[in-house]
């Protein structure tokens, strides 16, 4: 039995030993569209393995020379679009194609992203042919189904709101919501999961829980936004809900690609306390999915819980047939939290676990059973 984690692995190109690893640790994987050999060669190891594809709902890429695209409608087809059905939101401009422009007419590439290209997810016809694309692609494809990135909430990309069809950001939010659940219905049809990237559900109700039914969701921040600045314990709270599904829960939480950093624990710890260790985990730097990523407790099966989690001041445990799991969700340096670990627990060197432990704040803890 291998160990919870998420490989998300749509960095540079990948190699065989990566493969062998991710087949024998990881649970689930996200990788490229274009690496069918890849996803292929870990259903033969792991057939238990989730293998996703990337595809992003929100924009096309100009670098990409095809003919397997990042995106679920390329650049050339994105220019051969017919900008002006889109229906209440269109651009009101037949020359932009499907890419969305700013209201002096120019397109809109995104800050920080090179060679990304805001297209205008609000499109009926953009939709239609995002989903028909990516049934075509997958229908009889080794994945076992999409990841689909940038099923945004905010504006992330300097798109600098209002723009040609798009007032404000809601307009975004409804389009994709359609988008979703017109590409998880037709996938579902086809026997393939659609697992969209869903940023900052927290801040809508059912939204998790709406964009997830079609397979499982996938949350980029849980816990923190960067390695120095993760959420209150308020707002972390508000999250973990989401490592109970619906569906996959791919969860990753943000280190400086140190795999030692205590991030990794501290939301592995929440991961086993609220999820019961039924999604996957995954913890790397901003953008790091080039490696392999791991830790000694990633492979930890701690078991079927003994009950429900509980929880004191921001700080809550879980006991496990196969271990013990304690997170301190506190940010204040002076709220130190000592939790008591059940009688029976190693720690990940193998050594007898203390009766009890004091959590510093942000910092989790896990131990096995010794049986």
């Amino acid at each position: 039995m291998t160990g919870v984690g998420a490989w998300i692995r749509y960095g540079g190109p990948l190699t065989p030993e990566q493969i062998a690893f991710a087949a024998g640790h990881y649970r689930a994987a996200i990788l490229q569209p274009w690496e069918t050999g890849a996803a292929r060669e870990l259903k033969r190891l792991r057939p238990d393995m989730t293998v996703l594809a990337y595809k992003c709902l929100s924009s096309a890429r100009s670098y990409e020379p095809g003919p397997v695209f990042s995106s679920g409608v390329s650049f050339a087809e994105a220019e051969a679009g017919s900008g002006g059905s889109g229906g209440s939101g269109s651009s009101g401009n037949d020359d932009a194609g499907w890419f969305a422009t700013r209201l002096g007419g120019t397109r809109i590439e995104w800050e920080r992203y090179p060679g990304h290209w805001q297209l205008q997810v609000w499109n009926p016809d953009y939709q239609r042919r995002w989903v028909d694309n990516v049934v075509a692609e997958f229908r009889d494809s080794p994945f076992d189904g999409v990841m689909a990135d940038n099923d945004v909430f905010d504006d992330y990309y300097g798109l600098n709101l209002p723009i040609r069809g798009a007032a404000d950001m809601a307009v975004f939010r409804a389009a994709l919501g359609d988008l979703v659940a017109a590409a998880g219905t037709a996938l579902n049809g086809v026997g393939k999961t659609l697992v969209p990237n869903i940023a900052e559900s927290r801040r809508e109700a059912g939204r998790w829980e709406s964009h997830g039914a079609y397979g499982g969701g996938f949350e980029e921040v849980w816990l923190g936004y960067s390695p120095v600045d993760l959420f209150d314990p308020v707002t972390a709270e508000a999250q973990l809900p989401q490592a109970a599904g619906p569906g996959l829960s791919i969860l990753r939480v943000p280190t400086d690609g140190d795999d030692s950093h205590p991030n990794f624990r501290y939301g592995l710890s929440a991961f086993w306390i609220f999820g019961a260790g039924a999604g996957a985990y995954s913890a790397t730097a901003h953008d790091d999915y080039s490696r392999t990523q791991h830790a000694p407790e990633l492979d930890w099966q701690l078991g079927s819980p003994l009950g429900e989690p509980q929880g004191s001041r921001h700080t809550w445990w879980r006991e496990f047939d196969g271990g013990f799991a304690a997170v301190n969700l506190n940010g204040d340096g002076r709220r130190r939290r000592r939790v008591r670990v059940p009688a029976g627990m190693l720690d990940a060197a193998g050594r007898p676990a203390p009766s009890s432990y004091v959590l510093p704040p942000h910092r989790g803890v896990l131990f096995r059973r010794a049986f």
